[in-house]
């Protein structure tokens, strides 16, 4: 028994030298400074059930096919999103550089000394010529990690990859939001082209017809000018569109990463856009700790933890090994045959820090106040994810009823054009009158293909805003995918 005793010593302390400890500070997540619930708009209720956006693949989100395909196009071709990509590659990289000082680092060394000294500095009065040569395995400076600091650094490390990996999956969902609103963009004002097309070529009609009355004392100079200013109006709205058109397209594809191919860019109409209107918000305290910028901000918040038990580390003593075993000769062949002899030095190091000019005290007040820099930008990012959702929550709210109002005040100004242009052409009213309803309709005809626009966007804003996707965020096997 004391035999088993004695020799199981060295053993356990060994492990303990290897295993080390962490000076790492607790780490409790600070309390979200948001509400416990989302604050609802009067006359609305929050659905309290529904599809969790997380979780939703953007596939099942954007089920209308023609959106899917210029989101995928995207995804392969965006350059901010390939950038989001390389960052992850570059933090892993460092994180693995950071991880391999856990572990010792050995190699191979082969050494060959050939000198001669001359007679005259010989003690034997004659040159003398030397042959030594080496071949050991050697342990470099390996850091035993007894207060945790190699293994703080390394945890840093890990969290800042981890924040990259998250700041990736930002960006990513952010891309499908802006890939989707570019899109909705276009397709609207397309629809506002053609709704404007029709309507020139209606006041085109109107103004022709009275030219033809005009010449047969019917009309007048008056209302023959009226005309015109409504042909013009429309035309200056149709060239504003055209150009608005043409720049929607070219935003769309600097967001697509491609070259201008309209084949990238199906053909469709913005009512045959369908999203998934069931999004349940859930509550803020599950909601926001899902969404990628928050994740990102946590790990980063991590990290400076990590950061302050290196920084107390510091102040113990570090202990570094460095030694090497192998075989010596005064011969190179005897090296590898039976003649070569045993070498090995055992080089042990202890630094205990004594005086360092206040420098380990003022890397711990640094990484104490990086540490507080980052509770306040963890705090602010919930703060504005929690804005950021109320937000479209409130739009959701008023955006349906917006737009089902909006559709009756179209209806019903398109009665009084009817009416007023019966009217005209039966000689009760005057054309003013028909001018004028003719003005108005074309204005709440464009208000509600807005309002449409937005209702889609908002959805859209919702979805990411809830973190959509994260279940879909950047894997492995899209960094291969990728790059």
């Amino acid at each position: 028994m004391t035999n088993k005793t004695t020799h199981s010593v060295p053993v356990l302390l060994l492990a303990l030298l290897l295993s080390g400890c962490s000076l790492n500070p607790d780490y409790t997540r600070p309390a979200a400074p948001v509400a416990a619930d989302w604050h609802a708009m009067p006359g609305y209720q929050i659905p309290a059930t529904g599809s969790a956006a997380a979780e939703m693949h953007w596939h099942t989100f954007f089920s209308a096919p023609a959106l899917q395909q210029v989101i995928e196009v995207a995804l392969k071709n965006n350059k901010d999103l390939r950038q989001a990509v390389l960052s992850i590659q570059e933090a892993r990289a460092l994180y693995r550089v950071e991880r391999a000082d856990l572990l010792p680092n050995a190699a191979l060394h082969g050494d060959g000394v050939y000198g001669r000294t001359p007679e005259d500095a010989s003690s034997t009065g004659r040159a003398v010529k030397t042959e030594l040569y080496e071949a050991n395995v050697g342990l470099s400076s390996y850091e035993i990690d007894l207060f945790g600091k190699v293994r703080s650094n390394n945890q840093a490390a890990l969290n800042e990859y981890l924040a990259t990996q998250a700041a990736a999956a930002a960006v990513k969902n952010a891309l499908i939001a802006e890939v989707a609103n570019a899109y909705l963009q276009l397709l609207a004002d397309q629809k506002l082209l053609a709704l404007t097309e029709k309507t020139l070529e209606a006041q085109k009609d109107t103004y022709n017809l009275l030219t033809a009355s005009l010449k047969n004392g019917i009309s007048t100079e008056q209302d023959l000018a009226r005309a015109e200013t409504a042909v013009e109006t429309a035309r200056v709205n149709l060239y504003q569109y055209r150009r608005f058109v043409a720049q929607d397209r070219n935003a769309l594809f600097v967001l697509l990463g491609v070259p201008q191919d309209d084949h990238l860019v199906p053909q469709t109409t913005l009512d045959d856009v369908v999203l998934t209107e069931t999004l349940s918000p859930g509550l803020p305290a599950e909601v926001l700790l899902l969404r990628p910028d928050v994740q990102q901000a946590e790990y980063e918040l991590l990290a400076r933890h990590a950061d302050i038990g290196a920084a107390r580390a510091a102040f113990f003593p570090s202990i570094t090994l460095t030694g090497s075993y192998g075989f010596a000769s005064d011969g190179l062949r005897g090296l590898f045959s039976g003649g070569a002899a045993n070498a090995w030095t055992f080089l042990p190091n202890i630094t205990l820090p004594i005086f360092q000019g206040g420098r380990n005290k003022a890397n711990l007040d640094l990484a104490h106040i990086r540490k507080e820099k980052a509770v306040l930008n963890y705090e602010a990012t919930i703060q504005e994810a929690f804005r950021d959702v109320a937000d479209q929550l409130a739009a959701r709210a008023t955006l349906e009823e917006q737009l089902t109002a909006q559709r009756r005040l179209v209806a019903a100004a398109q009665k009084v054009y009817d009416i007023s242009d019966a009217r005209y052409k039966g000689g009760i009213d005057s054309f003013l009158s028909v001018l004028d309803s003719q003005r108005a309709l074309y204005t709440y005809q464009q208000a509600e293909i807005e309002i449409e626009r937005q209702r889609l966007a908002n959805l859209v804003n919702l979805y990411k805003a809830l973190g959509g996707g994260r279940a879909d965020a950047v894997s492995p096997f899209y960094l291969q995918k990728v790059l």
